[in-house]
């Protein structure tokens, strides 16, 4: 079988398992990025929404790292960070396994790497941070904050790739969400 038949094949089963697993959660979050909102959903109802800041990178999805977008999918949350520079930090299981499928046939990581994150998929771990593709994508609030800072954050998209909200507002949302809270960015 050849090769890339191999890896959609992967691509594929990795795909349904790791949804499966994310829709154990009693809400999901899906992100706008054209309209700047980030939506708590349960089952067919819209529970909270916010105004948010995205990556100053502009519309689509994260290819490589330092591109500052935002990347569009589907992710679980996989980490909560009490002591972030950004007051709070959920971080995103980015790059998942078709950013790496699309990464690879792209040659901006190798097929090493490419297995790497298709393993950690898998196996619900955090996929490697380090690659060409970059890292540590999640929601988080402003950090510090004060009269300027909320100017920022209400009227441009300041962040590298990063969806952020108010820090109160970060903190009204972690309520809602647990390790493997669906998140489906969009544009």
């Amino acid at each position: 079988m050849p090769r890339h038949r191999i890896i959609l094949n992967t691509l594929g089963m990795m795909l349904l398992c790791n949804i499966t697993y994310a829709m154990s959660n009693d809400y999901d979050i899906i992100i706008t990025k054209s309209k700047q909102e980030l939506a708590v959903i349960k089952g067919d109802h819209t529970v909270k929404q916010f105004h948010i800041a995205i990556g100053k990178g502009g519309n689509g999805t994260k290819r490589e790292q330092g591109d500052k977008k935002t990347p569009i999918g589907i992710y679980k949350i996989i980490e909560f960070k009490n002591d972030s520079q950004f007051h709070y930090f959920m971080q995103i299981d980015y790059p998942n396994l078709l950013d790496a499928w699309y990464g690879y046939k792209n040659n901006v990581i190798s097929a090493d790497e490419f297995k790497k994150i298709a393993v950690a998929y898998k196996t619900s771990q955090k996929p490697p941070q380090d690659t060409k593709l970059g890292g540590y994508i999640g929601i988080h609030g402003i950090g510090h904050q004060d009269d300027q800072q909320l100017q920022i954050h209400n009227g441009f998209n300041w962040t590298n790739g990063c969806i952020a909200l108010t820090n109160e507002q970060i903190m009204e949302l972690k309520q809602y969400v647990a390790i493997g809270t669906k998140v489906i960015i969009r544009e």
